[in-house]
């Protein structure tokens, strides 16, 4: 952690970025210069495994424009969400506080500790910025505080102004109602189809029958794009907020993007003039997997009915393709987005960080989707993508390796902006970036712990542990501790598919992560989870 609004910090952001004019990342009052500050805008997709992007490598997705974006910032590779579910991830990036002290663990959860802290947009808010948020937020309560203006998909969000309304009003209700119900059979909430019953899909897959300008994603693209034109005559600098519901199941893209991929037999990857890859680790023994995960390979749910796609593989293709699809759609919207910035001259005026909640199987370990309160070990769901462009920056494409989170960008922001703080209850909790993104300075993180419920990981740069604990007053089906403890020495095994927590050779390193688990509870308070567990019982 860093001392917040330091002397010291504020001299050494002004000193290493003077050469840029027309903006500032000071907060200095007594400036007789009237600088616009800097704009930041957060695109935020829904699920996105990070090895799915055209400048990871990947032999199939089509990214053009995010690969672009990485061309021109700085790379994180090991990037990790608190929580490898949507609503305790958000909450950390928007609170700056790791799930335990929320008292977040899973979706929905509410606790005393979320009323008291003081959300990003709040303090953006304060230091005199426009604050737009566009899109699923998933959060709530004082962490969803601070907005001057937000249009959420979910009509719980912004009730009679959301995405789910809006479709209606515009002719395409029922169109957007199938693609919800393949998933969840039926409308969306709010809609005037959600009583009534559709079809679900094979693992939550279809084809949307949605105009490319009608999606969730449009939506969030559409307003996005309008606020940057508006700002680019408002003499105050904006925060923005952009998620991305997609590639969140369902995975129901538009035809123009799944006909971009050939899904027809595996074969070598499409860079290579072929069919779509198998994942790895797609058959991988099922024993290997913990026990609610082996449930959902066994068929124990209505749509990710994955023994249905172990006896047709062309079900394995559809899911995997319609995922690299929903990909290049976001990708797409990105590139409206970026597009906006450099129409209206306000490219070199914003930072722009790419990034997501968690990740998605996309097959590997022979799963769909993110199997939520079944997991918080495995790389595909935990490492995130995180990109960030900002104004002046010389390291052009640059990859580093550092342990960073979600946690970390709410002091990192505060401090390269020299945002001035308003006291707060529950001091942040993540690391500022900015030696690092300025100087690559290492910041020298040795662990960092993901933690749900049920499960909580420890990595480092080579290992993993993942602990089993005990969650029975929550959910019974959620103890996992007779399956036992997970460890991968990732530098030979990144598939994690070789356990070897029974191993002699590795007991010292089990020990070592062990203690550094013991060490990051004793730090990081569980004050909100101490109160969710008195709920409960």
């Amino acid at each position: 952690m860093f001392e917040l609004n330091s002397e010291r910090n504020k001299v050494i952001a002004l000193l290493i970025l003077s050469p840029f004019v027309g903006f500032s990342f000071s907060s200095d009052k007594d400036s007789k210069v009237n600088h616009k500050k800097t704009n930041v805008l957060i695109l935020f997709s829904d699920q996105h495994n990070k090895k799915v992007m055209g400048f990871e490598g990947h032999p199939d997705v089509i990214t053009p424009n995010l690969d672009k974006l990485a061309k021109e910032a700085i790379v994180f590779d090991r990037a990790y969400c608190v929580t490898g579910i949507c609503a305790p991830s958000r909450s950390s990036l928007m609170s700056g506080l790791y799930s335990r002290t929320l008292g977040l663990l899973s979706n929905g959860e509410k606790t005393e500790v979320m009323n008291e802290v003081v959300s990003l947009a709040t303090v953006f808010k304060q230091n005199n910025y426009n604050t737009y948020a566009f899109g699923k937020r998933h959060t709530s309560q004082a962490v969803d505080a601070g907005w001057d203006v937000q249009r959420s998909h979910l009509c719980n969000e912004t009730p009679g102004n959301s995405y789910t309304e809006w479709v209606e009003k515009m002719g395409y209700g029922k169109e957007f109602a199938q693609d919800w119900s393949a998933e969840f059979g039926k409308g969306s909430p709010c809609s005037s189809f959600a009583k009534e019953n559709f079809p679900t899909a094979d693992l939550g897959t279809r084809i949307s029958a949605l105009p490319e300008n009608m999606t969730m994603g449009a939506f969030t693209t559409q307003l996005t794009v309008q606020m940057i034109k508006d700002q680019a005559k408002s003499d105050k600098p904006f925060f923005c907020w952009a998620t991305f519901y997609n590639p969140h199941q369902p995975y129901t893209p538009q035809k123009k993007y799944m006909d971009m991929y050939d899904v027809s037999a595996w074969g070598n990857g499409r860079i290579n003039g072929s069919s779509i890859r198998e994942p790895a680790s797609l058959y991988e023994p099922k024993e290997n997997i913990p026990p609610m995960m082996q449930s959902i390979r066994n068929g124990g749910n209505k749509v990710w009915n994955v023994d249905k796609a172990y006896a047709d593989e062309q079900l394995w293709r559809n899911y995997i393709g319609a995922y690299y699809a929903l990909v290049t759609e976001v990708d797409h919207q990105v590139g409206e987005i970026l597009k906006a910035l450099d129409e209206t001259g306000q490219t070199n005026e914003t930072i722009v960080i790419y990034t997501s909640d968690h990740g998605d199987f996309v097959g590997y370990h022979g799963m769909v989707e993110k199997a939520a309160a079944a997991q918080n070990v495995y790389e595909d769901i935990l490492n995130i993508p995180l990109i960030i462009r900002y104004p002046g920056n010389k390291k052009n494409g640059k990859h580093i390796g550092e342990l960073v989170s979600l946690v970390d960008i709410y002091p990192t922001l505060i401090e390269l902006l020299g945002l001035e703080m308003p006291s707060l209850k529950y001091p942040l909790q993540g690391e500022s970036m900015v030696q690092t993104l300025l100087s690559g300075k290492p910041m020298k993180r040795k662990y960092f712990v993901s933690e749900s419920w049920s499960q909580a990981s420890v990595i480092t740069k080579d290992q993993k542990l993942g602990i089993m604990i005990d969650p029975t007053f929550l959910h019974k089906n959620w103890d996992f501790r007779d399956f036992g403890d997970m460890f991968f020495n990732r530098a030979k095994d990144p598939l994690e598919i070789d356990n070897r927590i029974k191993d002699s050779g590795y007991q010292k390193d089990i020990a070592k992560l062990r203690g550094y688990y013991d060490e990051f509870v004793r730090n990081i308070p569980a004050t909100g989870k101490e109160e969710m567990v008195m709920k409960k019982q």
